[in-house]
């Protein structure tokens, strides 16, 4: 009987370090599975492409400088001593000619020869900017890549045609169509010798140097920027190619360690300054790159005290599909802003002949709450005077700006604010915060004042102008 609860105790022992072992090994194989899942979890969400490590991507040295430039239409006048700014002809012309390498162009339409579309005293200025591309790109020896969106009967894009036949550009068209199903490219941006940058508004199109009412930003000698800017370009030209398919994971060399949650940093106009780009449609984000929606968000939320938006539509559905959809994710965003942040919101949209009427409705919708004890927001409409003559010009006379400012941030990008520009068409925002009110240098009195700070002056500008009235 001893013997048998010897052996029985032995085996009983036995069977105990045999279940502790086994329970031991799948408590490690469990941990080791969960680490897997986090790991392929953090992979697939892109968690770890937001912030790559420091030593993988180039330092930030450049001392840029930052440029807002404007066009002002013919017979659009401010008061004396009102902000004004480097014209958007001027800002063009000084990337062609400092441009030594390289000028890569990303466009909706070309029309910059008055024949183009109609032929006025004032299409002069887009008829020097395409000489001045064809002249660099025939006999300076420059490189020039231009993505365009695909040509259709209406707009025909002839003059990069034209470039294209004389040997002057390289030209790629991008088919929404084939590529996610609807869309078009929308984006307004130049890169010049991956040096230098512009982003904004202005279509190419003589009409946006004299005829439309433009903002846009230029950085030179930056780098930093630019180089990232290039990777948005190489988005289209890749896209551009005959047949070409949205890859389903972009490669890592379209990449960027830059977004909302790590900007780069860089000097400009001797001022600390945080930089990062947005991009639409997702389809068109590699890892790292912030959505243009989630940059708009992102920025309101940041706000402490105001919001101003200055945009030429702000339709809150998807407009320009059959069935139009409602879509209230910036709506919803300013008017949280205002009923539980306490911010005072201004929006400033835009009015010509081709302004969608329901848009009217829903600015009143929003100001009508400033009628409650809680809320601050104000809406007003931007119309730009003309006169019998510039009234025959075509899909002219118009507020074409798309920024915000608030007290952190300014924002300033290529797409109007309804559904359709963040979730099928291509464009770019610029997402700049400077902490630092003064900017040091000997580059003329527009460098005084970040760029934050300029930007919200002309808001206040054009807020404050006779050409603006209360939608309500």
């Amino acid at each position: 009987m001893k013997l048998y609860r010897e052996e029985d105790d032995m085996q009983s022992s036995m069977e105990r370090t045999e279940t502790d072992t086994c329970r031991k090994v799948m408590i490690f194989l469990v941990i080791v599975q969960i680490l897997v899942a986090v790991i392929v979890t953090f992979t697939f969400l892109g968690i770890g492409a937001s912030r790559p490590e420091p030593d993988h991507w180039e330092k930030c040295t450049d001392n840029c400088s930052i440029v807002l430039a404007e066009s002002i239409p013919a017979n659009l006048t401010f008061p004396p001593g009102s902000p004004s700014h480097v014209s958007t002809f001027d800002t063009w012309m000084n990337l062609i000619n400092m441009a030594t390498k390289s000028i890569d162009i990303a466009s909706y339409y070309w029309t910059l020869n008055g024949k183009d579309v109609y032929v006025d005293p004032t299409d002069k200025q887009g008829e020097e900017i395409f000489k001045g591309l064809m002249n660099a790109g025939t006999k300076r020896g420059i490189a020039i890549r231009i993505a365009q969106n695909k040509p259709s009967e209406y707009l025909p894009n002839n003059d990069t045609q034209s470039l294209q036949k004389a040997g002057a550009a390289q030209v790629r068209s991008l088919d929404f169509d084939a590529l996610i199903g609807s869309g078009i490219l929308h984006t307004k941006m130049w890169v010049v010798d991956r040096k230098h940058v512009f982003i904004g508004s202005p279509n190419m199109d003589w009409r946006a140097l004299t005829q439309v009412k433009e903002l846009g930003v230029a950085f030179f000698n930056c780098s930093c920027v630019a180089k990232d800017a290039a990777k948005l370009f190489e988005v289209y030209w890749t896209l551009g190619k005959p047949g070409a398919r949205v890859p389903t994971h972009w490669p890592t060399n379209y990449s960027t360690p830059y977004n909302k949650m790590a900007p780069m940093q860089i000097k400009a106009n001797g001022t600390d300054t945080d930089v990062y780009l947005s991009s639409s449609p997702p389809q068109f984000c590699s890892d790292g790159r912030t959505n243009d929606i989630d940059a708009i968000l992102d920025v309101m939320d940041n706000a402490e005290r105001f919001i101003h938006v200055a945009v030429m539509e702000y339709y809150p559905f998807l407009a320009f599909s059959d069935p139009q959809k409602f879509w209230s994710v910036i709506d919803d965003k300013l008017r949280s802003a205002a009923f539980n942040r306490g911010i005072a919101v201004r929006l400033l949209a835009s009015s010509w002949n081709h302004t969608n009427p329901d848009m009217f409705g829903f600015l009143q919708s929003l100001a009508v709450l400033n009628n409650t004890s809680k809320m601050d927001i104000e809406v007003k409409i931007f119309k730009v005077p003309s006169t019998p003559a510039q009234a025959q010009i075509p899909y002219a006379r118009v507020n074409h700006n798309k920024y915000m400012v608030t007290d952190k941030q300014a924002y300033i990008g290529t797409s109007n604010w309804s559904k359709d520009y963040f979730v099928e068409d291509g464009g770019v925002g610029v997402i700049v915060n400077q902490t630092s009110s003064a900017a040091a240098g000997n580059s003329g009195e527009s460098l005084t004042k970040h760029l934050r700070q300029q930007v919200a002056d002309v808001f206040e500008r054009d807020w404050n102008s006779d050409y603006a009235t209360y939608v309500l």
